[in-house]
Parts: C-alpha cells; sequence; structure tokens
C-alpha cells in the first residue's frame, strides 16, 4: 500500500519518548486514518483506536472514560506503554479541556500514554489547540493529494489530475464519469458541508453556504468580488456573510479566496477574492463537461489547468511558512505571488499559443521579486512544475 510521507514522520515521533500529543489535521479522505493504520501496523506499541464521530457532542465524559479504560488496560496487560488514537475528536464539547486534564494526569503519575489525535475541521481543531493544549502538541498536516503521490500510486496522467484530481477513493471511478461525480458530491462534499461545518458551526443560511461552494467551485482560478457572486444566488446574504461563509468552508479544505496583494495588509483584505479549490474533483463534480470534451477545449481546458496550478499552491501553503496572493493593476495581471520572508515569488500560468507578460514584467519593475516565471506555454511545464515544492522557489 502506497505510504504519503506523513507515515514515516508519524513513525519516528511516536518512537521518540512521551512528550507531546501528535495532531494530524486535514480535510476528509485525504488519508489520516489510514496513515495511522500503516504506523501502528509496523510497531509492536498496543493502541487503543477510537472514533468520536458518532458519539453525541453532549457526551463530555466520553474521552476521559476511554482514557481509563487504556490505564485499566495497561495495568491488567502490564503494559509499558500503550498509544492511545481518538478520530474526528473535535465533535466533542470541552475535548480540548479534557484532553489537558487527562494528559497532565499521566505526565503527574508517570504513565507512558501516548496520544494522537485527528480531525477534518481545521478551525475547530485550532481553536482548542489554542486555547488550552499550548506547549503540550505537536502539528502533522496532512493536505490534498499532489500529482506526484496520484502518479506513484495510481499511474495517473497529468491529464486525468488536472480534471479528477487528487481523491485517492475515487481513483477506480474515473472509467464511470457519472458514478464519480456523483461520489465526490455525496460522499466528499455534502458529507464535508454536512459535518465538518454546519454540525459545528453556527450557519442561519446553510443554502447560501452550498450554494457559494458550487459557484466559487465552478469559479475556481478566477477573481470574482462579492458583490457580483451575490446576483447569482438566490439566496439573500450580504458580502460579510459571504467572506465568512468562505473561511469555514476553506476550513475543511474545500474551497478558499485568495487575497490580492497589494504590499499592505488593510489593501488585502479589502480585495475581491481570487476562488480556488483545494482539490480540481472539487470543481469538476459541479462540470456538465465530460473528461474527454473539456480536454478538447482549449479555453476550459486552460481555467483547468490553472485551477491544478492553485491547488498545488494552496495545498503547499496550509502546511509551509509562504502566503500566497494575486495581484492586479487595471488589465495587468499577475495570477500567483508567493511571500516569504520578504521574498517574493511571481508565477503566471499560460496554457493558450499566445503568450501575454505584461502583467510579470510590470510586477517585477515595481516590487522586484526574488524570481518571476511562466507556467505553461513557453515556461516551465505543468508536469514538471507540478512535482515541484513551491518552497525551494525560495532558494
Amino acid at each position: 500500500m502506497y505510504k504519503r510521507p506523513h507515515y514515516q514522520q508519524l513513525k519516528s515521533r511516536i518512537e521518540e519518548p512521551r512528550k507531546f500529543i501528535q495532531v494530524i489535521m486535514g480535510p476528509r479522505q485525504v488519508g489520516k486514518t489510514t496513515v495511522v493504520s500503516q504506523v501502528v501496523k509496523d510497531l509492536n506499541t498496543p493502541y487503543s483506536f477510537l472514533s468520536a464521530d458518532d458519539v453525541p457532542a453532549a457526551q463530555t465524559h466520553w474521552i476521559s472514560e476511554q482514557w481509563d479504560t487504556v490505564r485499566q488496560t495497561m495495568q491488567m496487560k502490564h503494559q509499558q506503554e500503550h498509544l492511545l488514537i481518538i478520530d474526528e475528536i473535535q465533535k466533542l464539547s470541552n475535548w480540548s479541556e479534557t484532553l489537558k486534564k487527562e494528559w497532565d494526569k499521566d505526565t503527574r503519575e508517570e504513565k507512558n500514554i501516548k496520544v494522537v489525535i485527528l480531525g477534518s475541521s481545521r478551525l475547530l481543531l485550532q481553536k482548542g489547540l489554542t486555547e488550552s493544549l499550548a506547549g503540550r502538541f505537536e502539528l502533522i498536516r496532512m493536505p490534498h493529494w499532489s500529482y506526484t503521490e496520484m502518479k506513484e500510486a495510481f499511474g495517473w496522467t497529468l491529464d486525468q489530475y488536472i480534471y479528477f484530481g487528487g481523491y485517492p477513493g475515487s481513483a477506480d471511478l474515473m472509467v464511470d464519469e457519472d458514478r464519480w461525480k456523483s461520489y465526490i458530491k455525496d460522499s466528499l462534499i455534502e458529507t464535508s458541508i454536512s459535518k465538518d461545518v454546519l454540525m459545528l458551526t453556527r450557519v442561519d443560511k446553510p443554502a447560501l453556504l452550498r450554494q457559494l461552494f458550487e459557484l466559487g467551485s465552478l469559479y475556481s482560478g478566477q477573481i470574482l468580488s462579492f458583490t457580483k457572486l451575490l446576483n447569482q444566488l438566490s439566496d439573500a446574504g450580504n458580502t460579510t456573510t459571504l467572506s465568512n461563509y468562505l473561511n469555514l468552508l476553506s476550513d475543511c479544505g474545500l474551497l478558499t479566496g485568495i487575497e490580492k496583494y497589494a504590499g499592505d495588509v488593510i489593501r488585502k483584505r479589502g480585495s475581491s477574492p481570487k476562488f480556488q479549490v483545494y482539490n480540481n474533483a472539487l470543481m469538476n463534480a459541479f462540470n456538465d463537461l465530460s473528461f474527454e470534451t473539456i480536454r478538447q477545449n482549449g479555453k476550459e481546458w486552460g481555467r483547468l489547468a490553472e485551477s491544478a496550478i492553485g491547488s498545488h499552491l494552496v495545498n503547499h501553503a496550509g502546511q509551509q511558512t509562504f502566503n500566497l496572493y494575486y495581484w492586479r493593476e487595471g488589465n495587468n495581471e499577475v495570477d500567483y505571488i508567493l511571500e516569504r520572508n520578504g521574498k517574493l515569488v511571481a508565477i503566471e500560468v499560460k496554457s493558450g499559443k499566445h503568450v501575454n507578460n505584461a502583467g510579470l514584467s510590470l510586477f517585477r519593475e515595481r516590487y522586484h521579486p526574488h524570481s518571476a516565471f511562466i507556467v505553461g506555454t513557453n515556461g516551465i511545464p505543468f508536469e514538471q512544475f507540478l512535482q515541484t515544492n513551491p518552497q525551494d522557489l525560495f532558494l
């Protein structure tokens, strides 16, 4: 079975002496549970694998009860250490306070219970971690699968990745596109929205949130103001509501809005977002055009290719230390601006026969980036860039 790079990272941390709670954070269906299962299979450490997914949120004592069971098991079986794994822990009320209490109790009593928790809601996990567990945890961020991973694990071509995205569970379904689209919409999108957003956060207009996701996904790679977007939505709302809903969708790894680079924080935050899915599968689940049809349409295929580059960048930005923006002034535009430690990298994506570099040239003159280049036509090939770690661009 294919092992993501996070396998070795988690394995080495569990093998170390007990020091930190290991927190695995990432969207649904990216292999968090699979990685943990692979690790425990290759270790000799006894473990308990629990899921809070179906536990009522009001059962505040559930974590403590499970923890006590582990302590009793260790005593009865004379175990020197035990690994406690809890999946979807953010579903439970006061989970972080309970985790802190039980972890600190084991520390005081020198019980060697190592802990791994998993979650798909970045917002709720981070809130609990910062409020109660400061200094007690390490994060392992698992993003959507990259082109390199899908190629190595399933033999996917570049074209297949650009259209079908990077969900490993859907790899066998692409021969039947209707079935594939139903799987993405029903098993991934609806489950993520229902369980990771609506069940855990107050949303006054759930229909509006769903419409925002669908339209935002179709516009992936494009800049669109919330004001213009409201004209296409049937449910009433305002720009503040849409901005908040977009943040919720981003927190569960579905859809985000890339801000405009302006060298000024206030202007960045006031800009129209560039919508970007975290996985191209989310974009094409709502596309009426088939893979073969859209592959023959140069303009539409170019949009998909640019979105694939965008998803590659937002996934890396989420787990590495760089910020991602776009830039526009008048008719001049640069698709992606990467910023890290005062260094800028400007990237323009081109897929057509004719290339206009005016925006890239103007940005270079004005901001003097560390590097500026084209991906696609007359530049770095798509396949090569999608197998590049964007952090290496700052070297």
